[in-house]
């Protein structure tokens, strides 16, 4: 049995920290600072961010790629995870910045600086996620182990979705874009910080042998075709992800315009993302009394409750503070329930792809996740952009009714959708509990040199 110490454990989850919080002003704030702040085109943004992840549904797995063929004294995890964190740390940076620029040469900067975003961030959040399965092979420690940096992970949300616009506010001193780009410096300085935390506090535990041959991008496509329950876990998280994406991108509209007080919106952060941090410490807890399959069904159910609630409440009462703080409670104590279950599962994926294949490919199988994570940010980007522009959103102004129909059906219709389809895939098609877990780990740890017993 394999097990951290508390040092190493909350070492890998501040890397966590940093990270999301790089993330999370991106995606929570981009979109508004292009069409409000810049005045970009809502419609250009939202095929922006389409076009760089098609590009990334190549990066990404190649990435993955050169992740599992790396070999140094650090391991293949830690050299990429602190490359990436400075390459990175600097893009943010001058993704907020506005340069001498105008017209063409203006969208032209803020396309290459947003691909450059998404193709560094790749860098340093594959290898950090696979680090999972070799730090330990027991079932309960990694469970464990894997909620810890989604706390980390979900406090860098709370903080950016509470305090941003307030920070943004203070450190601009009336001027939005320079307040933006201080931000971003204080997020990039955080970032590089809690990287290195991990990288010099963590090393692989876990001893499995590695692959002989290096793994070539037509083996890469295979291996992920082949392992079918990684097909099925790819279409779980895309609408998992969907769900958090779309209610993030679009909330900063739906309480500025619907609702009347975008202030509301850092009420909504603050609760609900103290609620997702509870989701993921009971997650483990849960799991112990009524099994994974239950935990995923509750998790699956709270949003579709929260998002109904969210809806009822801003029509009775929209400015009511105490019940936007209710709706976002119960959503995302669901969505912490599915960020816990998801990083457990795609660790058992690893193992079951190992299992039926016979090769162990953590960072291809991880780099999966990072690309959904990615795509499910770009299609909610593409939606709110488009659907801006569609029902004649106009920024800066009081909107018409079709366009506050609109916002509803993003920030409430779609999410409710992605979690219904969510727990139909899972419920059908996902297969790794019980049973036929405990046999694959079996068959693993008395393989020979880690290979699987098939």
């Amino acid at each position: 049995m394999n097990k951290l110490s508390f040092r190493e454990k909350y070492s890998y989850g501040i890397g966590a920290l940093g990270k999301d919080l790089a993330y999370a002003i991106v995606s929570s704030y981009l979109m508004i600072y292009f069409t409000d702040a810049i005045g970009l085109n809502p419609a250009f943004v939202g095929v922006l961010f389409l076009v760089a992840r098609m590009w990334d549904a190549f990066n990404d797995p190649m990435m993955g790629m050169v992740v599992d063929n790396t070999r140094s004294k650090w391991g293949k995890f830690r050299p990429w995870i602190l490359i990436g964190t400075v390459v990175n740390a600097a893009v943010v940076v001058f993704l907020f910045k506005k340069p001498n620029l105008e017209g063409n040469a203006l969208y032209v900067y803020y396309s290459v600086m947003y691909i450059l975003w998404g193709m560094t961030y790749t860098i340093m959040d594959i290898p950090y996620w696979s680090m999972i399965p070799s730090l330990s092979s027991d079932k309960e420690e990694r469970e464990k182990i894997s909620v810890i940096p989604r706390i980390f992970a979900s406090s860098a949300w709370l903080l950016m979705g509470a305090f941003g616009l307030s920070l943004i506010d203070k450190l601009g001193n009336g001027n939005e874009i320079k307040g933006y780009e201080l931000l971003a410096i204080g997020v990039a300085v955080i970032f590089v910080i809690a990287t290195l935390i991990t990288v010099f506090n963590v090393k692989e535990q876990v001893e499995v042998k590695n692959n002989t041959e290096k793994v070539n991008f037509r083996q890469t496509l295979n291996i992920i075709r082949k392992n079918d329950q990684l097909v099925v876990f790819i279409g779980i998280v895309l609408f998992m992800n969907l769900i958090m994406q779309i209610i993030g991108g679009v909330s900063l509209y739906y309480f500025k315009y619907v609702i009347g007080n975008d202030k509301l919106n850092q009420v909504f952060y603050a609760f609900s993302g103290l609620a997702e941090i509870g989701g993921l410490m009971l997650f483990p807890i849960l799991t112990k009394k009524i099994g994974r399959q239950n935990v995923f069904k509750l998790a699956s159910i709270l949003p579709i409750l929260g998002c109904s609630m969210l809806l009822i409440f801003g029509i009775i009462s929209p400015k009511n503070a105490a019940f936007i703080a209710i709706s976002g409670v119960v959503l995302k104590l669901g969505t912490g329930m599915l960020l816990g279950a998801t990083t457990v599962m795609l660790a058992d994926v690893v193992d079951y792809g190992q299992f039926k294949l016979g090769t162990r490919n953590e960072s291809i199988v991880f780099s999966v996740q990072t690309l959904l994570v990615k795509t499910a940010s770009a299609v909610s980007g593409w939606l709110v952009g488009v659907g801006l522009s569609v029902v004649g959103y106009v920024p800066n102004a009081e909107q018409g009714a079709s366009t506050i129909l609109g916002l509803r059906v993003l920030m409430i219709g779609l999410p409710i959708l992605c979690a219904v389809l969510m727990y139909v895939i899972y419920k059908n098609k996902y297969k790794i509990n019980g049973e036929f877990h405990d046999m694959i780990l079996n068959k693993l740890k008395n393989g020979k040199d880690g290979e699987a017993v098939v």
